[in-house]
């Protein structure tokens, strides 16, 4: 089966920046129609303006209400969803747990988890409605490999890993495939600043290819995910982290 995305139209969150904007920039390469959104406007336009078309749909994933109603545009434009990448996420702090705060925590969880929730949510009503699509929910190693400073983003992926395997057998027999990328280390504005510091070198020490990622190397992944050609693929996570997870 192919990997391409011809005809498809796909619904990228936190595509303004970083990986989410890589994972809509391969998908759209890959011939989909790409509706994407962020919480910043000018992003998405300057998105939609790179790839000669498109949707932009700006707000935020943590708002209740604003997956529907993003889900409701692109239906509205399109006519369909076929794919669903929801990358929108936030890690704002570095503490250790005992000098957390709470808000911090609230902060993480409704953007990563509960902002999750509610797009795949509204993708996959939408879905089962069409009788199939792909969605696909984004993670990190963090969800499985302890790391200290990073207590509600850990707990945050983790949870997008348990409720990404409920959705994907609920929604099996139905047509609708749900799976994880679990990304380990990238350069982006959410994670240079941590592999610029002393902790970079600790990062690639511990990463068996020894480098921190460029961010099309999970556009690609998340192309497969989103084709037919991983059709009998739902419930997995695909982990792409230099072998970070094996070692």
């Amino acid at each position: 089966m192919s990997g391409t995305l011809q005809g498809k139209v796909a619904w990228v969150t936190g595509a303004g920046k970083g990986l989410g904007r890589a994972i809509a920039v391969a998908l759209a390469e890959a011939g989909a129609t790409v509706a994407v959104s962020s919480r910043t406007k000018t992003d998405l336009e300057d998105f939609v303006a790179e790839v000669g078309g498109g949707l932009a749909v700006p707000g935020s994933v943590a708002e209740p209400g604003f997956a529907d109603q993003a889900v409701a545009a692109i239906v509205e434009q399109f006519g369909r969803l076929d794919v669903a990448v929801t990358a929108a996420g936030i890690s704002p702090t570095f503490h250790r747990t005992e000098k957390s705060r709470d808000e911090d925590w609230t902060a993480v969880i409704d953007t990563n988890l509960t902002g999750t929730y509610y797009c795949a949510r509204a993708a996959g009503r939408q879905m089962l409605q069409q009788g199939g699509g792909s969605i696909i929910t984004v993670s990190s190693v963090h969800a499985t490999a302890g790391m200290e400073r990073i207590a509600a983003y850990a707990a945050s992926k983790g949870g997008v890993e348990a409720l990404s395997r409920v959705m994907a057998v609920e929604w099996a027999d139905r047509g609708v495939r749900v799976n994880v990328l679990a990304p380990g280390y990238f350069h982006t504005d959410l994670s240079e600043g941590l592999v610029s510091s002393k902790w970079g070198e600790r990062i690639v020490a511990r990463t068996p290819q020894k480098r921190v990622a460029a961010p099309p190397e999970l556009g690609a992944a998340a192309v497969y995910l989103a084709s037919d050609a991983a059709s009998y693929t739902t419930g997995s996570t695909l982990t792409v982290d230099g072998g970070w997870t094996a070692a």
